[in-house]
């Protein structure tokens, strides 16, 4: 299974995404994480690693060697991509969890993040995986990535909703463009949730627009102790919730 993981800016994709991977991790998977978020540097940390990747930017020559690349039928020269087959250090591995880094703006100027993009696309494309393998997509925040086709290239889209109007009709967005882009499974787990009340409040919501909720994960002290401090996340009530949530998505239930 290929997942995107999406949602407003702040609402807590990263946290998901990390205890997603984790969990999967616990059950027997091996992981991979695809960071495809070129603003957010702290993924790598949130999951174990000393540092981040080097980007698969890097193997197709930077940003200026990927447009001139983008001229082309084919970004990457591969039919297809196995994960055993990225060298190590645009891979690293740690207790079953693999972290691959599409590319990061890193100073001003430097221009726009469309070849990313570009390139998330076309790597999930060719991504190729075994049985008991899954991998998570780390999305940017908003929707830009549905404009430059990377869900076309998915097999479901969990939408992360925090307690906010914004995050709401954001997701109910992202539904009607995941259905656009093929994608015919997405759904929406709630972040941040403060009471049941809330989660009821929300899940009725996105109900009536046509989202359906598969978990709930309720405010952590430990989840944003460890993000503060640049700890990696352990094991936590919110861990627990996001379990039922993985379990929904391996049973191949639509």
């Amino acid at each position: 299974m290929k997942l995107s993981v999406c949602g407003k800016g702040g609402s807590g994709k990263s946290a998901i995404v990390t205890l997603l991977a984790n969990e999967a991790r616990d059950r027997g998977y091996r992981v991979l994480v695809v960071d495809s978020d070129e603003s957010n540097s702290g993924l790598h940390r949130m999951l174990g690693f000393d540092r981040a990747p080097v980007p698969l930017m890097e193997l197709v020559g930077g940003k200026a060697g990927l447009r001139q690349k983008m001229r082309q039928p084919e970004v990457l020269a591969q039919a297809e991509i196995w994960p055993r087959e990225i060298p190590p250090e645009h891979m690293p591995e740690r207790d079953g969890i693999a972290l691959i880094a599409i590319g990061k703006i890193l100073q001003s100027l430097e221009g726009c993040a469309c070849p990313m993009g570009v390139l998330s696309r076309e790597f999930l494309k060719k991504l190729r995986l075994k049985d008991k393998e899954i991998a998570i997509v780390d999305m940017e925040a908003g929707v830009e990535h549905f404009g430059r086709g990377v869900e076309t290239s998915i097999d479901a889209v969990l939408v992360v909703v925090e307690p906010s109007l914004e995050s709401v009709t954001l997701a109910e967005r992202v539904n009607s463009l995941a259905t656009g882009s093929g994608v015919m499974k997405t759904w929406a787990v709630l972040n941040k949730i403060s009471s049941d009340a809330m989660a009821s409040k929300l899940e009725r919501n996105l109900t009536e627009r046509g989202i359906r909720v598969i978990g709930t994960v309720h405010n952590d002290p430990d989840i944003f102790e460890a993000c503060f401090e640049s700890r990696p996340l352990g094991r936590s009530k919110a861990g627990e919730e996001i379990g039922k949530v993985l379990a929904f998505l391996l049973s191949g239930t639509d």
